[in-house]
């Protein structure tokens, strides 16, 4: 080999960015959380990103993420991301689940079953009313500590805040002992009941949102969305498509768009400069969920122009974020991923080559089931409690002891008989199979449900639809598309990680978001005790040397 080429390897030895590599001692951890932003979605918008989303992608960038679990849903999904515990070990196996031991009734006498993942019930039966959703928000459901609780528990100087606009995406990503949670309750930001936010922008921002929800509001359609445009009727009163003005006083409407990010982005920042994180003795973490998304996926499907205007303005706003963070001066760490993933409405899919997209038979509902079932065997009630016409399935308490077996073997059969349904598992098949081995990619369908099963919340039984099928039966309540099938689409999330000065790489192979957790321990040298959490900890160094604790 001639001597120049020679030098010039050695030169490049000594060089080369993976020699040099070293992973980042951050003193503020931002982990981030987009509601319903799929690994489909991501990569169909990846080569448009200018923003934030562009930075972040020239980092440490794990594409097939998953949500293991079957119950892709919010609440489940969040209570992964910085416990590394899949929801048979969080505890929070839907955002809401029956427990037919804890019957409330409501100041209008209907008795309920509810659980919400994110509440705390009141000792009175009847007065769970207590705030102004209709429950006091807490922790209480959540069996295992965050990333910040094992923080503080291990530097009792650890600060964490928590922002999003929906209640249980700040909860289950904060955990049990957060200095700071807020949430969008419909009018406002506000916190835990009795909590003050120590937070002095707050009312300006409350003031500035509550001004933005009470004008009419046109969005702009950014130019690389105009491809997007094509209205698809639903029905005789409802079409998508095309971009709608907002009217005076639609909350839920300010919610499904880029100024709902933004407000919480607001806050985000708010807190930053104004708690000084990262600047203290210890290691503060800010968990930040971007909720939009979600509401733009349900209201009008993810392949059209509202969801391509708010992807657009997300990567702004995550620009913003991320100038905020360079502007503070501390060494900070990042990392994104998603609760879920989600699936267009069926009546786009179906005139976009799928034809077998389709909604559920609305004679699935645990109600229209349960009301068959009452009627052949002359019961006072309907015979099974559920939430809707997939998930977790309750034999109602009320169903007489000795009918209990013969109602639930019913039950099952006419559910495993449904055209649209592809499995059913009982309660006794998941307790007795095995935890998940395998790649997250390659586990069976009872796998995925095991992943999401808690014998003391999970219902008696559970229905998984065909793929391709959307849960909601017909489009009167004003959601469209959903998610929290156990299908790929919902299921595959990317994650990624960013710092200042990283040399980003990329990973193709399947991880799960439980993988976060322990990845963040590795970089700032806590300790999880094996056998506490189902993730492992992520490399971040592309090099010899490692961001993960010897095994």
């Amino acid at each position: 080999m001639p001597r120049w080429s020679l030098a010039a390897l050695a030169l490049m030895a000594t060089t080369s960015p993976l020699a040099a590599q070293t992973a980042p001692k951050p003193k503020l951890i931002i982990a981030i959380a987009v509601d319903q932003l799929s690994s489909d979605a991501f990569t169909e918008y990846r080569s448009r990103f200018t923003g934030g989303f562009k930075r972040l992608s020239t980092g440490v960038v794990f594409p097939r993420g998953h949500q293991g679990h079957a119950a892709t849903e919010t609440c489940p999904g969040h209570s992964t991301i910085l416990t590394g515990s899949r929801p048979a070990r969080t505890g929070i196996v839907a955002n809401d689940w029956q427990d037919p031991k804890l019957p409330r009734t409501s100041k209008s006498g209907k008795v309920s079953y509810d659980i919400y993942c994110a509440e705390k019930p009141q000792a009175s039966a009847s007065d769970y009313l207590a705030s102004s959703s209709g429950y006091v928000v807490s922790p209480n459901f959540l069996k295992v500590p965050t990333l910040g609780d094992r923080m503080k528990t291990a530097d009792p100087r650890t600060r964490v805040v928590a922002v999003s606009q929906k209640d249980r995406a700040a909860v289950m990503m904060g955990g049990h002992t957060t200095d700071l949670s807020l949430w969008f309750d419909g009018k406002s930001y506000v916190s835990f009941v009795g909590a003050t936010p120590k937070l002095a922008a707050l009312p300006a921002i409350n003031s500035a949102i509550a001004a933005e929800i009470g004008k009419d509001f046109t969005p702009k359609l950014p130019a690389i969305c105009g491809g997007y445009t094509r209205e698809v009727k639903l029905d005789e009163k409802r079409s998508v498509g095309v971009l709608k003005t907002r009217k005076a006083g639609d909350a839920r409407g300010w919610l499904a768009s880029p100024r709902s990010d933004a407000a919480t982005l607001k806050i985000a920042l708010a807190a930053l400069n104004e708690m000084k994180l990262g600047k203290g003795e210890g290691t503060d973490v800010l968990a930040i969920s971007f909720s939009a998304s979600d509401y733009v996926g349900h209201s009008t499907g993810t392949e059209g122009p509202e969801m391509c205007a708010q992807i657009m303005g997300l990567d702004a706003v995550l620009g913003e974020l991320l100038a905020g963070l360079d502007k503070a001066k501390v060494p900070y760490a990042v990392s994104l991923t998603a609760d879920h993933g989600g699936h267009d409405i069926p009546e786009r899919n179906r005139i976009q080559a799928l034809p077998k997209a389709q909604r559920a038979d609305k004679m699935l509902s645990a109600m229209a089931v349960g009301m068959m079932l009452q009627k052949k065997h002359s019961l006072s009630a309907p015979a099974l409690l559920g939430r809707a016409t997939f998930g977790d399935m309750y034999v109602a308490p009320d169903v007489p002891a000795d009918q209990r077996q013969a109602i639930l073997d019913e039950a099952v059969a006419m559910y495993r008989a449904h055209p649209q349904v592809e499995a059913v598992f009982t309660k006794a098949e998941l307790t007795a199979a095995p935890d998940p081995k395998s790649p997250v990619d390659e586990w069976s369908l009872m796998e995925r449900a095991k992943a999401s099963f808690d014998p003391e919340r999970s219902g008696d039984f559970l229905v998984l639809l065909k793929p391709y099928v959307t849960p909601i039966p017909d489009t009167s309540m004003g959601y469209y598309a959903t998610h929290g099938s156990p299908w790929g689409y919902d299921r595959r999330v990317p994650i990624l990680f960013w710092w200042p000065g990283v040399a980003g790489f990329e990973q193709p192979n399947a991880v799960e978001t439980v993988d976060i957790l322990p990845t963040w321990a590795g970089l700032i040298g806590l300790t999880i005790p094996k056998g506490e959490i189902d993730g492992r900890c992520l490399d971040l160094v592309a090099g010899d040397s490692s961001s993960c604790p010897a095994q």
